[in-house]
């Protein structure tokens, strides 16, 4: 198992850590195959009541797809890319068990998607959040659907034109955020409701989970068809790979 993604298991809470934190736990392919496997494994590990998924470090829940990676992408590679990433969302979405997203500080593009996955997000007034896709040069498609289900369509499109992040207190009063605590207790405060949560019945919660995601699959179906052809797009404009690149030459000055 890769080192990208640790498990820690608190008697039946799993915590999942993204552990790539000299990249603010930016995900790569590494990462993304990793992250994968645990949560198929933990979701047939009946052991296993509730997970809560956190990033390593002071910084980072995570900072989204990592940029020196997707730069290179070019033709198929984009679908492939794609296709993975949304298998990753998928895993997520797939839990049977309660899953609670510890934003334990930066949360963007895909790491905000893999919290909008989650069923629950807890986090502090000062962490950063968003949606900066487009600001890659990339369309806003998966994560402006998966807003969908938690905005109204005026917020939702200045989040996703803007690219601009929004402060944990702004998420919370958006209603993207359940709960809001000092910024050490964002752990430890999910891990008590992850317990809170396995004291129900396995088969109402799994159940339960299973109507939400009939309700929502249509929908998150036709993003990631859509966010596939849309992207290729993008690339074949160009636009993402200079984006990219002037990201990186703007952090050598």
């Amino acid at each position: 198992m890769s080192d990208t993604v640790r498990v820690e298991r608190q008697n039946e809470i799993a915590v999942v850590t993204l552990n790539r934190p000299d990249t603010l736990n930016a995900v790569n392919h590494e990462m993304r195959t990793a992250l994968i496997e645990t949560l198929k494994g933990l979701n047939t590990d009946a052991s296993v009541r509730a997970l809560v998924i956190t990033g390593a470090g002071p910084r980072a829940f995570c900072a989204g797809q990592d940029l020196a990676e997707s730069m290179q992408y070019q033709g198929e590679e984009v679908t492939r890319w794609l296709e993975n990433q949304h298998a990753m969302y998928q895993s997520v979405r797939d839990l049977d068990k309660a899953c609670i997203a510890a934003f334990n500080g930066v949360a963007t593009g895909a790491g905000y998607q893999i919290g909008l996955c989650s069923d629950l997000r807890i986090t502090h007034p000062d962490a950063r959040i968003g949606q900066p896709e487009i600001k890659a040069g990339l369309a806003s498609i998966v994560g402006s659907y998966l807003m969908t289900l938690h905005l109204g369509l005026s917020q939702n499109i200045e989040l996703s034109i803007s690219g601009d992040l929004i402060s944990g207190q702004r998420a919370y009063e958006l209603g993207l955020i359940n709960q809001l605590v000092a910024r050490e207790k964002v752990v430890s405060r999910s891990v008590e409701m992850a317990q809170s949560l396995a004291q129900h019945g396995p088969t109402a919660m799994r159940l339960t989970k299973r109507r939400f995601r009939e309700l929502t699959q249509p929908g998150f179906d036709a993003a990631l068809t859509t966010a596939k052809l849309y992207q290729k797009e993008a690339y074949a404009s160009g636009e993402p790979q200079a984006a990219m690149k002037r990201f990186f030459e703007a952090r050598k000055k």
